[in-house]
């Protein structure tokens, strides 16, 4: 079986700087043999807000019916789990909020009911990446959104030290990131890199 590559789209504004660089990096892991891309935009995928109703803690399923029911099995399948985000009020946008809320399912399993979220084997092989831009140019404009976002790979079973992360500030108007001097370079080279570090885990 291949590599299989699972990327979310977060931003509710299609086409813009953070899908600009997630669709470089999906290019250079495209282009390598034996790997599968699945690309979703969350804009169009119907992921509605947590309830806190808690219903998971029992059911050891979410009890709303919606775009998470597909995506649930997708997260869990992939190697690789790559989401983009622009930077709203200093952290991810809503839309991607909503998706890391609603990974409260894998939280109780893992966490209250003691299930497994992926089977052993597969522990300590999966990969994530986190992509992000910013419009303002200060240092700190990511700091909010990485515990965040680290919290959601955390519950799907992506350890610290196989989280990646492409942040580029500075890019305000959409298709900003086009002009910026290192942006699709980095991208390519991130996605070359994630596939080779994955062949060596599967395959080796």
């Amino acid at each position: 079986m291949g590599i299989r590559v699972l990327a979310i789209s977060g931003s509710p504004r299609r086409h813009g700087n953070s899908e600009q660089l997630l669709d470089w990096v999906l290019s250079s892991m495209g282009n390598q043999p034996d790997v599968s891309v699945q690309k979703i935009a969350l804009a169009d995928a119907d992921v509605r807000p947590c309830r806190g109703c808690n219903a998971c803690e029992r059911l050891n399923q979410c009890v709303i019916r919606d775009g998470m029911d597909q995506l649930h099995d997708q997260i869990l399948e992939a190697d690789c789990i790559i989401v983009s985000s622009p930077i709203y009020c200093m952290s991810v946008c809503s839309q991607v909020k909503a998706l890391i809320d609603r990974a409260q399912v894998f939280r109780s399993r893992k966490y209250v009911l003691k299930l497994p979220v992926v089977p052993p084997e597969r522990k300590g092989k999966r990969l994530g990446l986190f992509i992000s831009t910013a419009g303002q140019d200060w240092s700190y404009v990511f700091d909010a959104a990485i515990p965040v976002i680290k919290c959601f790979f955390h519950v799907i079973e992506v350890r610290d030290r196989d989280i990646g992360y492409l942040m580029i500030n500075h890019v305000d108007e959409k298709g900003a990131v086009l002009h910026h001097p290192t942006a699709q370079e980095d991208a390519m080279k991130k996605g070359t890199e994630i596939i080779s570090i994955l062949k060596e885990r599967l395959f080796a």
